[in-house]
């Protein structure tokens, strides 16, 4: 895998790819949008991707949130999907360790993430990351 960079606007095609594998069907001018949006609230939030022999392979989204009620932001990653051509290669793993250095470079004191409920195998990766399931989720589609 080549190193993550920043996610650009000619990566739409391969992020929505990759989202509609993750379960969110998206259009490459979808994605496009989305990414222009990530875009104006940086560096509070990126879109990041990791290549493997040129192509898009893996992309995550990081996010900055400043807390009321901790002394420091927390780093939230919001979605990470590997290609699934491609799993089990370390990609997501080393997706992980960016965002925590990404994170720590901006001053979070803690990286947190969601994963659907029923994503058990996603589970298990993140807690062999050293993550714990620390609270539940409550969501509302309006």
């Amino acid at each position: 895998m080549s190193p993550t960079r920043p996610a650009t606007a000619a990566d739409a095609t391969a992020i929505a790819r990759l989202l509609t594998q993750l379960g969110y069907p998206t259009t490459t001018d979808e994605a496009r949008i989305r990414l222009d949006a990530i875009a104006d609230a940086a560096p509070m939030d990126r879109v990041i991707v990791a290549e493997l022999d040129g192509r898009v392979v893996a992309v995550m989204t990081l996010h900055l949130v400043p807390e009321l009620h901790r002394p420091r932001p927390n780093g939230r990653v919001t979605a990470l999907v590997v290609d699934e051509a491609v799993r089990g290669r370390g990609i997501g793993r080393k997706m992980m360790e960016e965002a925590e250095r990404i994170f720590r470079a901006d001053g979070a004191g803690i990286l947190e993430l969601t994963s659907n409920m029923r994503r058990a195998d996603a589970h298990r990766f993140y807690e062999k990351l050293g993550y714990q399931r620390t609270s539940f989720r409550f969501a509302k589609e309006l």
